[in-house]
């Protein structure tokens, strides 16, 4: 698959200062999660590909489109919410979003049609009319969103979709995230501190930690082997005639703490063997449950330093 993102020893110094240092990837996800601590270089990532920092050494390209020599070609094909307001407070939403949609190369009768409907996309379609300024929040990062979706683009980027956002309107934004997602005419490059987020709306994930990549993953990938790995906890503790039992059928065992059993199944074999195993053995199964908080566990070994302390 040809990457949408390529990293080929991308480089960007500030006067002696070098924050992306020797970033090589091939990003090819429909949905991609940029991660990493404050100052980890995510902003200047995002910005370098837009065309903004011009890259120091190496280079970075989108569909085959270099960022340094093909910045026109480039940016047509992005969409862009910025994590920072960055409104005309006078003007109406739908005039500002039919405003973005002509920088974006549309011409304007089409922009206005075009700026109406992302507006009913985000659901903002009764507040259209009424000036920035007044906006919520919530609003505000609707409003944001629609700017970005409004010209079509095949490549989107969102930096801190979520950020200020209470719990209902974090929903509702996760819930459109996940929709233009699952629509598969564009892909999402999704950059946040909130590994949620990520969990929820990304299949590939790219983690930085002091301009460096610290972790590259395809998360679907992860979620796949987690639902072969299980703990379990028997009455009684671990039997042993029963871990053999579900060994001679493939599957990998290890005793865990406080008397639980984790294991691996292998390929093609379900849970409900291993209960029909308990059940012949005369073995109570008290608690079973699939391995966890893979994204996290990911970020934090990500985040260890070279003497394996946070």
């Amino acid at each position: 698959m040809d990457p949408v993102i390529e990293l080929d020893g991308l480089e960007v110094r500030f006067g002696d200062r070098t924050i992306l240092k020797n970033l090589k990837a091939k990003l090819t996800g429909r949905s991609i999660g940029l991660l990493g601590p404050n100052g980890a270089g995510k902003s200047t990532l995002i910005n370098t590909l837009l065309g903004f920092h011009k890259p120091s050494s190496g280079t970075a390209r989108i569909f085959g489109r270099d960022v340094r020599t093909h910045v026109r070609e480039v940016r047509s094909l992005i969409g862009y919410m910025p994590e920072n307001d960055a409104f005309i407070a006078s003007m109406s939403g739908v005039r500002f979003v039919r405003l973005m949609a002509e920088l974006s190369g549309l011409p304007a009768e089409h922009a206005l049609e075009r700026a109406h409907e992302a507006f009913f996309y985000v659901g903002l379609g009764e507040v259209r009319y009424r000036a920035l300024g007044t906006y919520s929040l919530g609003m505000k990062q609707a409003a944001k969103l629609a700017q970005a979706i409004v010209h079509g683009p095949k490549v989107l980027f969102l930096d801190e979709p979520t950020n200020g956002l209470d719990p209902p309107a974090r929903l509702r934004m996760i819930a459109l995230i996940q929709e233009i997602r699952d629509r598969g005419d564009l892909h999402l490059i999704l950059s946040s501190h909130l590994l949620r987020d990520v969990e929820e709306c990304c299949d590939e994930v790219l983690i930085l930690k002091d301009g460096n990549i610290a972790a590259f993953c395809n998360l679907e990938e992860e979620r796949r082997a987690n639902r072969r790995f299980l703990e379990l906890e028997t009455r009684g503790g671990v039997n042993g005639a029963f871990v053999e039992a579900i060994e001679k059928l493939g599957c990998e065992t290890a005793s865990g703490a406080q008397g639980r059993l984790k294991l691996i199944l292998p390929d093609g074999l379900e849970v409900r063997q291993l209960y029909q195993i308990a059940s012949d053995q005369n073995v109570q199964i008290r608690r079973l449950s699939h391995k966890r908080d893979s994204l996290e566990d990911i970020f934090l070994k990500a985040m260890e330093t070279a003497d394996g302390h946070l």
